[in-house]
């Protein structure tokens, strides 16, 4: 996508709860468990404290440009306020997912795939 740095944070966030929700599920696909089973465990996954969990995962792998993309969308402010996790999780989750937005828009899928890979590998333990 061209200007790709001109979309506003809670957009490359809209986009990365998408992205970053498919990645848990083509990953939970592998463990061919019940659909209930694997809703429950992909929810697991896919929460603002697991997301900031996972940031902290990745955060010593990332370029100066995508700490500066996660950065804007923490730093983000919005008027939705998080009901099962602390305001510095959910603003680490929508950096994490602000991330991974920008990272599918821009064409840097082998790069998400990448860092989804190792925060997957570092939970795959608790399924």
């Amino acid at each position: 996508m061209d200007k790709v740095n001109l979309l506003s944070p809670s957009v490359l966030a809209f986009v990365g709860d998408a992205v970053y929700g498919l990645y848990v599920r083509t990953y939970l696909a592998e463990v061919n468990r019940p659909s209930g089973e694997l809703h429950r465990l992909s929810v697991a996954f896919v929460n603002a404290s697991a997301q900031a969990e996972a940031f902290k995962i990745i955060e010593p792998e990332l370029t100066e440009e995508e700490l500066k993309i996660f950065k804007r969308g923490r730093n983000f402010h919005t008027s939705t306020t998080p009901k099962h996790s602390s305001g510095g999780e959910y603003h680490t989750a929508t950096g994490l997912e602000c991330l991974f937005g920008y990272l599918y828009l821009d064409g840097k899928t082998d790069r998400a795939d990448e860092l989804f890979g190792k925060i997957w590998n570092e939970n795959s333990g608790i399924l």
